[in-house]
């Protein structure tokens, strides 16, 4: 594995993930500048196969022209992008208090997919992996979900939870990556650097 990477995302829990598999790391982010989050729209017709795949590599090729562009030293860039999907619906990041709800409410009582695609890119070589669990929801009341908004932790997170958080209270099954559903699958992260050495 490379001993050094640059991670292209503003998530602590993918730098902690990271942190676990021993890779050191620097972040390598966006300016203001640029406009990330139109990297994020999601086209008509799209599956969330397809949608987070496409998404991870334009992430992929905005940070290497980062890294270009910055006169950095070279090493792999990595970028994540996670998807919460409800049939062919995408959860994304709820836009406020109301929008989490309206997720959550959705999500309660069902079996929902969440895809994390990861890509690489060193120099003109780039690799990736989609890792594709299912997490089922218990039935929540309206005023569990509303207490569950109101902590804070849906805000900023695919599908309005976090996983390790306070949401863990309402999952009661997981099928698939643990951390793929954080964020990042630290398996396939590993496979993908190894391809890289």
């Amino acid at each position: 594995m490379h001993p050094f990477i640059y991670l292209a995302s503003q998530s602590p829990r993918r730098s902690q993930l990271l942190t676990q598999l021993g890779i050191a790391h620097e972040l390598l982010l966006a300016t203001q500048e640029e406009d990330a989050e139109s990297l994020e729209v999601h086209l008509p017709g799209e599956t969330p196969l397809a949608y987070v795949q496409r998404v991870t590599r334009l992430k992929l090729e905005a940070a290497q022209n980062r890294l270009q562009a910055r006169a950095l030293p070279g090493a792999p860039v990595l970028c994540a992008d996670t998807t919460v999907a409800l049939g062919n619906t995408i959860y994304a990041k709820p836009a406020d208090a109301e929008d989490a709800v309206r997720m959550l409410t959705a999500l309660a009582g069902q079996t929902h997919v969440v895809l994390t695609a990861v890509a690489i890119g060193v120099g003109n070589q780039c690799v990736q992996a989609c890792s594709v669990s299912e997490v089922t929801f218990a039935p929540m009341s309206e005023a569990e979900i509303r207490a569950y908004v109101a902590s804070g932790e849906p805000m900023g997170k695919a599908g309005a939870y976090a996983v390790q958080g306070r949401a863990a209270a309402y999952i009661s099954r997981i099928n698939g990556s643990y951390t793929g559903i954080m964020g990042l699958p630290l398996y396939e992260t590993a496979q993908l650097l190894k391809s890289l050495a």
